[in-house]
């Protein structure tokens, strides 16, 4: 488990460390997990069996799910410290949250449905 959580903590760094030396706006944590999934999909795509690696991380993962909801706790604390800053822009928001609530229902009903149909093609 421990080296798992290493190997999270690596790619973490290895996306901060590209995100400040090229001075990208995408957050390094981001970069880090599209590089760690990139590792896993070639790993997979090479190996058909899973690794050890993949084992512990999936282990780990888990574990750490179970304390995701604390992860919110910062972002309730800034809204309520900054409730006048969204009392300002009250509609702007608001419209943004559902604009993004439909895209996000569409986008997923979308990727569904053609998950669905290759599926019973096969």
């Amino acid at each position: 488990m421990l080296n798992s959580i290493f190997t999270i903590f690596l790619f973490q760094l290895v996306g901060e460390f590209i995100q400040k030396f090229f001075e990208i706006s995408i957050p390094g944590p981001v970069i880090g997990l599209i590089l760690l999934l990139t590792v896993l999909l070639l790993n997979n795509k090479y190996s058909n069996a899973p690794t050890n690696l993949e084992n512990d991380l999936m282990r780990s993962c888990q574990s750490l799910l179970n304390y995701l909801p604390l992860l919110f706790i910062p972002v309730g604390v800034g809204v309520v410290m900054h409730l006048s800053l969204l009392e300002e822009n009250l509609i702007s928001v608001i419209s943004i949250i559902i604009l993004g609530t439909l895209l996000t229902l569409a986008l997923t009903g979308f990727i569904m449905e053609k998950l669905l149909k290759e599926n019973d093609q096969k």
